[in-house]
């Protein structure tokens, strides 16, 4: 089985942890990018079969990151969960190009699922434990 790749971008160390310790037990390729601009650097570089997107950043919003990635053609179809701990400003969201949402505080179960529903099953031991 092909390992796929998820770029995780939040500016707090503590989320990108929380979503790296949910993840582990994925059969996924885990990048990490601190703001929007290493984000889209990144992802235009490594080509993830998914990105996990927080909309709060500095600099450069989620908003912002996410129709630059759906402007470029190598970008353009790749899933993006936006994680919000707002669910209010999803349409915005959804107007830039978003392909689903989390919202913080993150639901491990919750993740996985949306994880699974965008990657395929690619999972394994996704109920265990989370």
């Amino acid at each position: 089985m092909e390992r796929k790749k998820i770029l995780l971008v939040d500016d707090s160390m503590t989320t990108l942890l929380l979503e790296q310790m949910i993840l582990k037990h994925t059969l996924h390729e885990i990048l990490t990018a601190t703001d929007g601009d290493e984000a889209i650097r990144l992802a235009t570089q490594e080509q993830p079969d998914l990105i996990l997107l927080d909309v709060v950043m500095p600099r450069r919003d989620g908003f912002d990151v996410c129709r630059a990635l759906r402007q470029q053609e190598s970008t353009r179809e790749t899933p993006i969960i936006l994680v919000t701990t707002n669910a209010a400003g999803l349409e915005k969201g959804f107007t830039c190009g978003c392909s689903d949402y989390v919202t913080k505080p993150i639901n491990g179960t919750d993740l996985l699922s949306k994880v699974r529903k965008h990657l395929g099953q690619g999972l394994r031991g996704a109920g265990d434990g989370v």
